[in-house]
């Protein structure tokens, strides 16, 4: 199974499931809206979330709409956007999709105070779907040109891959984009065995990025590692959030 591109812009509506929440144990100073794979809900990763020695840290687990999927012949499944088995530049990308998930990630973060640190990850389609929002708020706008009024500190993707990539370059057109993009903390991380999304894709979306000016960019590779997670990868998540937020000395 892999998970590429999709609907060719049908007109439909996008409900969305419950949203499940982590309170911060200790003080309040980040936010980070995280996003399930394929398939799943916001409630597994609520609970994965949780155990993370983050204690600083409120998690925001949505879950998906669930919609007929071209990968599955129409077959409705919780899922981000629309995809198929092409997971290539050239592939058709479901940007309708796209823009509604990213407008709800949006929409979650809005009510967060002011002196909170935003950020947004997933896992898999969860992890296509940040580094969307992420070119969005490197952009300024959806890819329907909405505005995209939310600042972003810190992206992190695992086992993804990078939608609508081709557009990348002119996303960071102008100094105001250029700058977003060289200072937005963006970590990727990749098994090397992944049989769902290849690591090719992994690799390749972080080839992109480093193209289009993404400077403050870490890409995590793990030589045993395939379509899920491991404790090792997971500290080095918490490492990097820790040091990208500024957590050090907080608890």
């Amino acid at each position: 199974m892999s998970l590429g591109g999709g609907s060719g812009g049908r007109s439909r509506t996008h409900e969305f499931g419950r949203t499940y929440v982590v309170k911060p144990k200790g003080k309040h100073l980040a936010t980070i809206v995280w996003l399930h794979g394929l398939g799943d809900n916001g409630s597994s990763w609520s609970q994965l979330l949780e155990t993370l020695p983050l204690p600083n840290i409120k998690w925001i687990c949505p879950t998906s709409p669930s919609q007929p999927l071209t990968l599955f012949g129409g077959f409705p499944s919780n899922a981000w956007f629309d995809v198929s088995s092409d997971l290539s530049e050239d592939a058709q990308h479901d940007v309708a999709g796209l823009d509604a998930s990213a407008a709800h990630v949006l929409s979650l973060l809005a009510t967060e105070p002011e002196d909170v640190k935003l950020g947004v990850g997933g896992f898999s389609m969860g992890a296509a779907t940040a580094l969307y929002t992420a070119s969005c708020f490197v952009h300024g706008k959806l890819g329907n040109d909405d505005a995209f009024p939310t600042r972003l500190d810190a992206v992190v993707g695992l086992s993804g891959w990078l939608p609508c990539a081709k557009e990348l370059v002119n996303k960071v057109e102008g100094d105001e984009a250029a700058a977003r993009a060289s200072s937005l903390p963006i970590l990727l991380c990749h098994g090397k065995v992944d049989d769902v999304v290849l690591f090719r894709y992994g690799q390749k979306s972080a080839e992109k990025l480093t193209s289009c000016g993404f400077q403050n960019f870490t890409f995590k590779t793990y030589d045993s590692l395939g379509h899920y997670t491991i404790p090792e990868e997971m500290d080095d998540v918490c490492s990097w959030l820790t040091s990208k937020l500024d957590l050090k000395d907080e608890s």
